[in-house]
């Protein structure tokens, strides 16, 4: 039956996406590939469960050597594969590369499919175990979310758009934690719906918005600081941090820290009250100077978290130096830091390189050569761990979801279902992210979130080396101390520090060193 239904399927839609191919300028195997990947959610959506059970036999099945031969993974962040010019044909294609698209949206299904089963396992966790019919909606609103990304990645608009007002139905801002998750994707698959342009032209328009204006926003604001202070999200990347940097200014006298985005813009600058705290209270006396550089647009915002922090230093007996250089990140200049002899650098960037990772790669390029021009004693990297920036929407669309129901999942943990403030963190800073990585593309698509393989080969590309945290007790002790709901886990992977749900990666810490 399988074989039968795709090959029809293949068959009937072979002329007409030939044609559409031909009026994008697209190759003949670009033509081909929607045509995969209507194969495989057709496998997902239609197949009884006996054939299911046998397709993820199947999956096992695929070449190990092959995966590793294309050296291509749609978790990574990263892809081998090229896309041929408008010139190009199948026959040009070396064997080698028609593997490689083949492996590819092979992946994309075992991707749908783990999507599958983890909403399985949240739905059943939900209703204890679950009945019948509990399971049987949630499992229909994932089948609906893939569809209908399917949907608006090949720009059938009426059908998307009949799939969105079931989906309106069914996915509820105070429902489950997967109808939560849902109702938030497709806001951004409204969103991307809306600005997908009619077949015959090229290209994907982007919206015209001002990031800078979202992140500062009252709702926004007030969004992060229930984050810091409900999710051990930030909290925990600003403790890895802190003991990183603590152990690099061990015995100096003169230190400075170079703070990419003043730790999110919270406030009270709560990264900094903790370093000072501990400058003051460690063995011998705290350093002579301390000196901290914030660099991002909200100037008058880190001015005051600056004056606050002057205060709060001297009640610690510690010279605190604070200054701002406006400037976002890809514009940045080395001049514009002002480094002093004999003082120790440290650069510290929370949740913030992601956002100038493109598709040329010059932007991060240049951001990490100006800061090896430097020459920090240490760099401290936490970002999200997640392959929310592979080369095609569906395989971040899967990766995306996969993850933040993970999110949705632990705040369900820990917090009442009609909590005012769990509301609040979901729709006005995890929606953010989501409406960015499913509705945006080109430079305004910042939420680009990597694997933490992907920011070590990064890295090691700048010219970085890795600076193992060998701090994993202490950190799953600090974890143990905050006393949160089970399920929050941290492991140590390859010197870095990695966060997670019920073993799905959410934060990884890394350091570095020129």
């Amino acid at each position: 039956m399988v074989s039968e239904f795709s090959s029809n399927k293949l068959y009937s839609g072979q002329r007409s996406n030939e044609v559409i191919g031909l009026e994008l300028g697209l190759s003949t195997v670009d033509c081909y590939l929607p045509l995969l990947e209507n194969a495989a959610a057709s496998w997902i959506l239609s197949l009884p469960d006996d054939q299911t059970r046998d397709q993820k036999r199947l999956k096992r099945t695929v070449s190990i050597a092959d995966s590793i031969a294309s050296g291509n993974s749609l978790y990574s962040g990263g892809s081998s594969i090229s896309r041929s010019s408008s010139t190009s044909s199948l026959n040009s294609l070396s064997r080698l590369q028609f593997r490689d698209h083949i492996w590819t949206y092979t992946q994309r299904y075992l991707a749908a499919e783990a999507v599958e089963e983890a909403a399985a396992a949240m739905i059943n966790a939900e209703d204890g175990g679950g009945e019948e019919d509990g399971n049987g909606d949630g499992m229909r609103l994932v089948q609906l979310l893939i569809a209908c990304a399917e949907a608006v990645a090949c720009r059938d608009k009426a059908h998307a758009s009949a799939l969105l007002s079931e989906l309106r139905a069914n996915a509820l801002v105070f429902g489950s934690s997967f109808q939560r998750v849902a109702s938030c994707f497709v806001k951004g698959l409204t969103d991307r719906l809306a600005l997908v342009q009619p077949l015959g032209t090229v290209g994907f328009v982007s919206p015209t918005m001002n990031i800078m204006d979202i992140a500062s926003s009252d709702e926004k604001e007030e969004a992060l600081r229930l984050v810091y202070e409900i999710c051990p999200h930030i909290q925990f990347g600003h403790f890895v941090a802190n003991s990183s940097i603590l152990e690099a200014f061990e015995g100096e006298s003169f230190v400075h820290v170079v703070d990419l985005g003043m730790t999110l813009g919270l406030p009270r600058g709560n990264q900094w009250r903790r370093l000072i705290e501990s400058l003051a209270n460690r063995a011998g006396q705290p350093p002579r100077r301390l000196r901290i550089t914030a660099v991002g647009l909200c100037v008058d915002k880190f001015q005051i978290i600056g004056h606050d922090l002057q205060d709060y230093a001297k009640e610690f007996g510690i010279n605190l130096e604070f200054s701002v250089v406006k400037s976002n990140l890809e514009n940045l200049r080395p001049e514009d830091i002002k480094v002093h002899e004999n003082e120790v650098l440290v650069v510290n960037s929370i949740l913030q390189l992601h956002c100038v990772v493109k598709e040329s790669r010059g932007a991060l390029n240049s951001v990490l050569q100006i800061i090896h021009e430097l020459s920090p004693k240490l760099l401290v990297l936490v970002e999200q761990d997640s392959s929310h920036n592979g080369p095609f929407f569906l395989g971040r669309f899967m990766e995306a979801l996969h993850y933040y129901a993970a999110i949705f999942d632990s705040l369900d943990a820990m917090l009442p279902k009609y909590d005012t403030r769990r509301a609040k963190i979901e729709q006005f800073y995890f929606a953010e992210e989501i409406k960015n990585i499913v509705s945006c593309e080109g430079p305004v698509r910042v939420e680009r979130h990597e694997r933490v393989d992907q920011w070590r080969r990064r890295m090691s590309r700048a010219g970085f080396q890795a600076a193992p945290i060998k701090m994993i007790a202490q950190a799953q002790k600090w974890l143990h101390n905050k006393k949160l709901c089970e399920g929050y886990t941290v492991v140590e992977e390859k010197g870095c520090l990695v966060l997670g749900w019920k073993s799905k990666p959410i934060i990884a810490t890394s350091c570095w060193k020129c």
